[in-house]
């Protein structure tokens, strides 16, 4: 079976889809369903969610049985946990390569096929997602996160990190789980920009791709986990950390 179009059957044994969930209700089957549209396996993590979703998970999972994998943790541990937590499990399965999705559907599944493109040409590479935004997109969301791309730029000697923020990403596994476990850090909104720069000391190539980005209003589904003072004062944290240990 091919998953992906015109790719060789063997990119699903290597490569992995993994969506990360908290709270982020019926989004969340709409998201998967469209995912898998593009790709398979795909594994949900289920971040000790208290909504709906973990049986929204499961029906899936049985709709689905040799594509959709979920892993349910008992409590809330972060984003950046609960991926770590899936990567090692992944790892031990003999997966080389993830590509992380959030789970609200702001990213888009039609771009899966490139990021699987680029990651079988630049295997040793991460591809990160830069996002292009809609008009309609928050001001604040947009203009806020070129402060943290600032920061990686200058922890990094612009190691050419496009966007420090979006959560789209293919990594390779090996890499990933050694700046995991090189810091008890990066386990929750931090992750990405964490890890993006750890990968960058660790000689990691970053490679950008132009990457839709949707905002959802509340109307339609939306969801968002993202709290302005509590997630820039980690934001600030981190960076006067990564700056220090650069």
């Amino acid at each position: 079976m091919t998953t992906v179009q015109n790719f060789p059957s063997s990119l699903a044994d290597t490569h992995l889809i993994i969506i990360p969930s908290y709270n982020t209700g019926a989004i969340l089957a709409k998201t998967v369903r469209e995912v898998l549209q593009y790709y398979r396996p795909v594994w949900i993590v289920i971040d000790g969610s208290s909504d709906n979703s973990p049986q929204l998970a499961q029906a899936l999972a049985k709709e689905y049985p040799q594509s959709l994998t979920v892993i349910q943790l008992p409590e809330n541990i972060g984003k950046g946990a609960a991926i770590f937590t899936a990567i090692q499990q992944a790892q031990a399965q003999g997966f080389t390569h993830v590509l992380t999705m959030d789970a609200d559907h702001q990213h888009p599944a039609t771009s899966i096929p490139h990021f699987m493109q680029l990651s079988l040409e630049n295997p040793k590479a991460m591809i990160l997602g830069k996002p292009v935004f809609e008009a309609s997109a928050p001001a604040l969301r947009v203009q806020g996160r070129k402060i943290s791309n600032g920061w990686a730029n200058l922890e990094t000697l612009n190691w050419g990190i496009g966007d420090s923020l979006f959560g789209m990403r293919l990594y390779p596994i090996a890499d990933l789980i050694a700046v995991m476990q090189s810091t008890r850090w990066a386990r929750r909104f931090d992750f990405e920009p964490e890890v993006a720069v750890r990968l960058a000391w660790r000689g990691v190539e970053a490679i950008n791709f132009d990457t839709p980005v949707r905002y959802l209003r509340k109307e339609e589904g939306g969801i968002s986990q993202f709290r302005y003072l509590r997630d820039n004062i980690l934001l600030t944290w981190m960076h006067m950390r990564l700056f220090l240990g650069f």
